[in-house]
């Protein structure tokens, strides 16, 4: 359950409500939910995903494959990175692993990113259904990450678990803790015996029992576990060359205590592993006392800044002026040093238990009173407001860079960008403060970072490939300022400006080659955000002109951009097909983006590519079966012939299956928008859902299979109400689209790519039928209009087929006089949206199998065939590549075969002039044409 408001949590949430009317109210049964104030330029409004309710179909069962996800799935497991990043248990849970975790890609370095996301998609889960599940799952994290970041803002603690002996300390990997000793812990010693209980819990090579050191020429330190896998204990003064050591045998245990002891006396050095002696060097010349006063005493911590910092936990550890006795040793297995022979270190002692340990302090029981802390490797506490999966050192180090290095440093902001919005989601959906409240902190502390930084490091930063990539975090700070009303929100958004990319879009120059794809889209939402705020034109014409510079000319048919995550040239589209296509991160944030252009522009063709690559790419993305462990989506989408989607991308947690669980749980967020005054209903996308419209006292459900079924049909419920019903014409819809009013065709000449108006007083029971009829045609690569990618309607089909080389169809030879390619095709009975050519299966893109697939084809028509009738005779090409029936079938529509045949004597004529075709030849052409039976 979300948890109550605290007192001073109500009365910000009631300031925040007088600042910004906007705010409302969600239905009886559900948490009360705050939604953003609508910007004045926005001429559309959407509806929250709570008043688009989703019906039974295609996008239903999808959607049911990621709630099932969300709701078994294991938040502790996203939780930590979090809480080992500041030192909290935690609770036993395992990372997600690939980039949600310490072992993935770059070391984990865009770990967080994924919580983000995940708390979005719980967030839509529960503003689409209602279901409790997920608002309580959201409930705890949110819980979670205010105690992370209150943990961060304080010097670490000890976190007790169970010792060898009572109690001990761990060391959470990635916590990157250890314990700091005082200066003169080794007394100078000539002799020395050095114990510890030690639980390691991670098989790193390297990492320190102790490391006491100036640096990385003088130290001596025990590693339990050197590059063959073994203990180690080595002392220089020297450097590695000049290293004295001792080897274990055999590697210790993880997650199993075990005890390692070095003792040095008269040259000898020995090495113990629970009790036995494995290693020993009766030439060891080197003592604590050669070393001198050391600067670094550590626990759990190397000299060496490229070795691990130890995870596991410690129990006692002693340091004794005296060799032990091997009997001494023994002993020390089965009893405390307090209670065995030995006693407890006369030059450091330390339990690590409750008794002895105060927070981040450990007593020192030698009775020499020096005392060890707790420390961070990163240094801290974290600055105010600070939240994140790893320490801020990532932020201050690309501050520095100048070109990328993701292994350092893999784009901070990106990350902090997911986690804001899940918070600013959880807000909105569940009015949970701590939410608000985290956003909040975390944009106060970027401020108070980059508003330090002069304009000329901050470009050079916002250049950066990878490192400085920040997503979409301008809109979602945007979005913080309309709730918090706080100037320096505002501020913090401008300071992402990438002047010399909104300078050249808004210029209409395109720089677009060569540039990173989806670390560049969602900047441009970012920046229709900034106008809403701002009034600042060059950031709304940018954002136009950029969306131009992509779609078409750098989009593939599936509405996916980019090859290997990069865009090519202008018009690059044939010769950049591969297995990398399309990353599903680009289709969900230029979705994004054209869904806010037609806020303020309401032109018809965003919506237009909503469509295509909401049901093709974005459906394609999520594979049809359900998966407790992973989402299931693709990261490329690979075009190339013969191509297989992988569904489990990389190592997992990728940015691509984090938006993919996004997009899974808010389909219907685009069905229907509002005019800003009210006066108007537009119907976006054919799709079953019921819109509750509470302004107007009524309801509106589209009642369809749509894309299986071509058409619609909308009831109005409740009251009655009067505006104008907007129904979008697809732009592929260039014939027959129709709409009827309770049985009555309604007047007026739609027109493919607008919308179509119908107004009056709607009453309840009032029924609108609207038919889209599908026909199929082709869409032709820019830059080689022989690859082609079919369509049918809004679906684009693929070929299933196992050759690896580009297929080859042809698809006059039954062509409609419409103009339709539909004859050509054979149905698949009993499977809506299938058809054979030539023996091969073809598709729709969204059904997701793991069926090779061909999206593009080679269109090859090497004779005149009409109505399956061949004349025999070669079909012709221009120099361009546009053959003779091209130019005929270009005519299309024909009302009526003497209209066709006329077109074809007059293109068969001009041809001869021109010398491409035979008299002969084109007299042929024309009686096949003449006596063929044409599909109508």
């Amino acid at each position: 359950m979300t948890p109550p408001l605290s007192r001073r949590a109500l009365l910000r949430t009631a300031i925040l409500a007088a600042a910004a009317p906007g705010f409302a109210y969600n239905v009886p049964g559900r948490a009360i939910a705050a939604t953003l104030p609508a910007p004045a330029a926005w001429a559309l409004r959407p509806f929250p995903l709570k008043d688009v309710a989703l019906g039974k179909g295609l996008f239903a069962t999808k959607r049911a494959l990621m709630l099932d996800h969300g709701r078994g799935y294991d938040v502790d497991r996203l939780l930590q990175v979090f809480r080992a990043n500041a030192g909290l248990s935690t609770r036993g849970a395992v990372a997600p692993g690939g980039w949600e975790g310490l072992d993935g890609e770059a070391g984990g370095n865009l770990r967080g990113h994924y919580t983000g996301h995940f708390m979005t998609m719980l967030a839509q889960a529960y503003g689409s259904t209602g279901e409790q599940v997920y608002a309580d799952k959201l409930g705890s994290m949110v819980g979670a990450l205010t105690e992370v970041r209150e943990a961060l803002r304080h010097d670490p603690a000890a976190l007790s678990v169970a010792g060898r002996f009572g109690t001990a300390a761990e060391n959470v990997r990635g916590s990157y803790q250890y314990v700091d000793l005082p200066a003169g812990v080794l007394g100078d010693a000539s002799a020395i015996t050095l114990s510890a209980w030690v639980k390691p819990t991670h098989d790193a090579d390297w990492g320190r029992v102790f490391d006491f050191g100036n640096d990385t020429t003088r130290y001596m330190y025990l590693a339990f576990r050197n590059s063959s896998g073994v203990p180690r204990f080595a002392v220089t003064t020297g450097g590695p060359g000049g290293e004295q050591g001792l080897n274990g045998t055999a590697a210790l245990p993880l997650n199993e205590w075990s005890h390692l002891a070095v003792m040095i006396t008269d040259g000898t050095g020995t090495l113990y592993v629970n009790g036995a002696a494995v290693a020993q060097d009766t030439a060891m010349t080197l003592t604590p006392a050669a070393l001198g006063t050391l600067k670094n005493n550590w626990l759990g911590r190397s000299n060496f800044t490229g070795d691990p910092v130890f995870a596991g936990a410690f129990d006692e550890f002693n340091v004794w002026s005296r060799a032990l006795t091997a009997a001494e040793v023994t002993a020390l297995q089965s009893d405390r040093a307090a209670d065995a022979s030995a006693g407890r270190g006369d030059l450091a002692s330390y339990a690590f238990d409750f008794d002895e340990t105060s927070g981040g302090t450990m007593a020192d029981a030698s009775g020499r009173g020096l005392d060890a802390t707790l420390r961070r490797t990163w240094g801290g506490p974290s600055h105010p407001g600070f939240l994140a999966a790893y320490p801020e050192t990532q932020f201050i180090a690309l501050e520095s860079m100048t070109s990328g290095d993701y292994t350092k440093v893999w784009a901070p902001y990106y990350t902090a960008h997911k986690i804001l919005c899940g918070l600013l989601d959880a807000y909105l959906h569940t009015d949970d403060a701590r939410a608000l409240d985290l956003a909040s902190g975390m944009c106060d502390w970027m401020y108070s970072r980059l508003s330090k930084l002069p304009d000329a490091t901050l470009q050079r930063m916002w250049g950066i490939f990878s490192s400085g990539e920040f997503g979409g975090i301008v809109e979602a700070i945007c979005d913080l300022h309309a709730l918090t009303g706080k100037a320096e929100h505002l501020a913090l958004a401008r300071l992402f400006d990438l002047d010399k990319l909104i300078d050249a879009c808004a210029a209409n120059t395109d720089t677009l080659d060569g540039l990173h794809a989806n670390q560049h889209i969602p900047i441009f939402t970012g920046l229709l955000r900034l106008y809403d705020a701002t009034g600042e034109q060059r950031y709304l014409t940018a954002a136009k002109n950029f969306w131009d510079m992509v779609v078409p000319v750098r989009m593939y048919g599936i509405g996916g951009t980019s090859t290997g995550e990069f865009w090519k040239a202008r018009g690059a589209i044939a010769g950049t097909i591969g297995a990398t296509n399309a990353e599903t991160c680009c289709a969900y944030n230029m979705l994004k983006l054209s869904r806010m252009l037609f806020f303020h522009a309401r032109e018809p063709k965003y919506m237009d590519y909503y469509e295509r690559a909401l049901y093709n790419q974005v459906l394609g993305s999520k594979q049809d079966k359900a998966d407790a462990e992973k989402p299931l989506v693709t990261y490329f989408i690979g075009l190339t012939p013969g191509h297989v989607r992988d569904y489990t991308p990389k190592q997992g947690t990728t940015c691509c299956e984090g938006t993919g669980m996004e997009s899974a749980t808010k389909y219907q967020d685009s069905v229907f928008f509002k005019a800003a005054d009210g006066s108007a209903l537009y119907v976006n996308l054919y799709s079953p859902t019921t819109l509750t419209w509470a302004e107007k006292g009524v309801t509106v459900t589209q009642t369809t299979d749509y894309p299986r079924e071509q058409g619609s049909t909308i009831t109005i419920g409740g009251g009655s109400a009067a505006f104008e019903l907007r129904l979008r014409v697809p732009s592929w819809a260039t014939d027959g689209f129709r709409v009827t009013v309770n049985g009555r065709a309604v007047s007026g000449t739609p027109v493919a790519g607008s919308y179509f108006g119908v107004s009056r007083t709607w009453r309840r029971g009032d029924t609108v039928r609207i038919t889209v009829p599908f026909r199929l045609r082709v869409e032709k690569a820019l830059d080689d209009p022989s690859v082609q990618t079919l369509f049918y309607g809004p679906v684009n089909l693929v070929a299933r087929n196992t050759s690896t080389s580009r297929l080859s169809f042809g698809l006059y030879r039954n062509a409609a006089l419409t103009g339709d390619l539909l004859p050509t095709l054979t149905p698949v009975t009993g499977k809506p949206l299938h058809y054979t050519l030539d023996g091969t299966e073809l598709a729709p893109f969204f059904e997701v199998t793991e069926d090779p697939t061909h999206a593009y084809f080679r269109r090859a028509e090497p004779r005149v065939v009409f109505g399956n009738a061949d004349s025999g005779v070669a079909n012709p090409a221009r120099a361009d590549g546009t053959t003779l029936l091209d130019e005929i079938w270009a005519g299309a529509p024909f009302h009526g075969k003497g209209v066709l045949v006329s077109r074809v004597r007059d293109t068969v004529d001009a041809w001869v002039s021109a010398g491409l075709l035979g008299r002969t030849d084109g007299e042929k052409v024309v009686e096949t044409a003449r006596n063929a039976s044409y599909a109508s």
